[in-house]
């Protein structure tokens, strides 16, 4: 069982969370909460105020809090910022650039001449744990790069997704004597006049920060969020250097077109600016917490900050303790249900999205543990998603619109999201999209013609302007983990049985709210599952179809591209 890894270790807040975009969480009333759409709320919603832990270390009130004045006018002067970190010089920082080609290249060469002669898993698991220690010695953005790349179980690698899973937590961590030297100039006190106890060894390290377990000499047993040492400094070269290399990748790499780097970089950049300031994501801590007990989510936990110890660059909140997500075994054998657990993420994710206006933007295993009770324990607030009303209503229309296989539906929200021009000829998209052509199962064609639809809709998509605006990246982002999170929790979980609960639970608790804001109502359309195993190339007369046969799916298609046989589609298409 693990207890309280992972506690704060990713990227930073977008945006204020003060009266501006989806829910306002002004008051301490959970009833005078502005919801869009004015959804209505449980009896447990009104109640709980909070989705914190009953009976914790301290109780919670705002108007304790020492710590959350003139946080508006943080944030805003560090918006300010942004343009000067993200603005390419002429040069690129050149020090920091032959740091990078070293790391890197000596990582390749390094396996090349050692693992790389012998094609397999061996020489796979060295590059890749080669990348992983260059990425460590790299810093902050590279570390992060590997986070995500460690929730894409499924779709990279295996060998490279299990050894970036080190780069959730356990980056090698700083002295204690360099932690010790932060926590007392945060604090402007000796060490052992605020805890009794400190844990010289971290229970989790990442790129920004590492987490100690600790106690109070009040007596709580808490976890201490520490950043490490001139993190500032190393985060401002790596987005100089990002900032340099991503407008000449536009044009020249087509998959870089449409993720749009030099917004890659500015998200980045606004995102890492909060994080470096821990007050700020104790905020965010509040602010999920608020939104979570309006949506009446009893399953999804928040740890709670303390109302004295939070600083620019130290956060002290209470211990939670409970199983590692990837524990599935541990799991089942305390009687948890593991696909409860990844359902109630799922639609604690999607509601925040969808209905208020405010996510968890950095979902991954070093962010959340599993609660013996079966609740899941949220963690790491830096990366905070939030949508103005014209966004969160796009994510609503593409959500509705695709259970009903309306393409157009889902291609105009797309276009109000900002990820296509807003100019786009829609009908020409869809032919491009082949809707008006019988859709064939992947797993039943030639490499060379899925290579070839591939590069058609490609380019097809980048002729019409399509890029992957802010929201939708975070919001990609998490889909990533999820889609890992599958294959942990729920491998044998109906994915289609599974889309229409979830449809069910949107109207059920918001069909009148859904119906109101974008003229479809849930709770009178039914899910077109046809339409939606046809787009996956499946026919009608396949009853259920689940992760662990998708990815059976997956890999058929991958070896096709990749020119190597593979076992016979019938065998992985859930009965097609």
């Amino acid at each position: 069982m693990a207890t309280g890894r992972g506690f704060g270790l990713a990227v930073g807040n977008r945006h204020s969370n003060r009266g501006r975009e989806g829910v306002n969480l002004e008051t301490d009333d959970p009833e005078k909460a502005a919801v869009p759409g004015g959804n209505p709320r449980t009896e447990e919603a009104q109640g709980a105020g909070w989705a914190f832990r009953e009976g914790g270390p301290w109780e919670f009130r705002l108007e304790d809090l020492e710590w959350n004045r003139g946080l508006e006018a943080l944030r805003e002067a560090q918006r300010a910022e942004v343009p000067q970190w993200v603005a390419a010089g002429r040069w690129p920082p050149i020090l920091r650039f032959l740091t990078a080609a070293t790391r890197v290249g000596g990582a390749l060469l390094g396996w090349r001449l050692r693992e790389g002669r012998h094609p397999g898993p061996a020489s796979r698991e060295g590059l890749s744990r080669r990348l992983r220690r260059a990425f460590e010695r790299l810093g902050p953005a590279y570390i992060k790069l590997g986070q995500i790349i460690s929730s894409g179980r499924g779709l990279f690698p295996e060998e490279l997704v299990d050894e970036f899973k080190r780069c959730r937590d356990r980056v090698p961590a700083v002295p204690f004597d360099q932690i010790r030297r932060v926590v007392e100039l945060e604090f402007g006190q000796p060490l052992d006049t605020v805890f009794a106890e400190f844990e010289r060894v971290p229970l989790a390290a990442a790129s920004i920060a590492q987490v100690h377990a600790a106690r109070l000499v009040t007596g709580e047993e808490v976890v201490v969020k520490v950043q490490r040492p001139q993190v500032a400094q190393w985060v401002r070269k790596d987005i100089a250097a990002m900032a340099w290399v991503a407008p000449r990748l536009v044009g020249r790499i087509p998959v870089a077109a449409l993720a749009n780097p030099p917004v890659l970089v500015e998200v980045f950049a606004e995102t890492i600016a909060e994080e470096l300031d821990f007050r700020l994501e104790a905020e965010n801590m509040i602010d999920i917490a608020r939104v979570l007990a309006v949506a009446g989510q009893g399953a999804v936990l928040v740890p709670r900050p303390h109302p004295r110890w939070v600083t620019s660059r130290v956060l002290v909140m209470e211990r939670l303790e409970g199983f590692s997500y990837d524990d599935v075994r541990g799991m089942k054998e305390a009687g948890i249900d593991t696909e409860t657990v990844f359902h109630s993420m799922m639609i604690a994710f999607l509601e925040g999205a969808m209905i208020y206006g405010i996510f968890h933007g950095d979902f991954h295993g070093g962010n959340l543990f599993v609660m013996p009770d079966g609740r899941v324990a949220l963690l790491d607030y830096g990366m905070t998603g939030r949508l103005d009303d014209q966004q969160r209503s796009a994510f609503l229309r593409i959500m509705m619109a695709g259970a009903v296989n309306d393409l157009r539906g889902q291609l105009t929200a797309f276009r109000d999201l900002g990820a296509l021009d807003p100019g786009v000829d829609l009908d020409a998209l869809m032919t491009l999209l082949g809707a008006d052509q019988p859709i064939r199962d992947p797993t039943k064609m030639t490499g060379e013609e899925i290579a070839l639809q591939i590069q058609t809709i490609l380019k097809g998509l980048l002729g019409e302007g399509a890029r992957l605006p802010k929201p939708l990246m975070l919001y990609a982002k998490n889909m990533l983990f999820f889609d890992g999170a599958v294959a942990e929790l729920a491998p044998d979980l109906d994915m289609f049985a599974e889309f229409v609960r979830i449809y069910g639970h949107f109207a059920e608790h918001h069909g009148a709210a859904i119906a109101s804001q974008i003229g479809f109502d849930p709770s009178r359309t039914h899910v077109d599952l046809d339409g939606l195993k046809a787009s996956m190339g499946l026919g009608s007369d396949v009853e259920a179809l689940t992760h662990r046969e998708l990815v059976k799916r997956r890999k058929i298609v991958q070896e096709k591209l990749e020119g190597r046989e593979s076992e016979s589609p019938s065998d992985s298409s859930g009965g097609d």
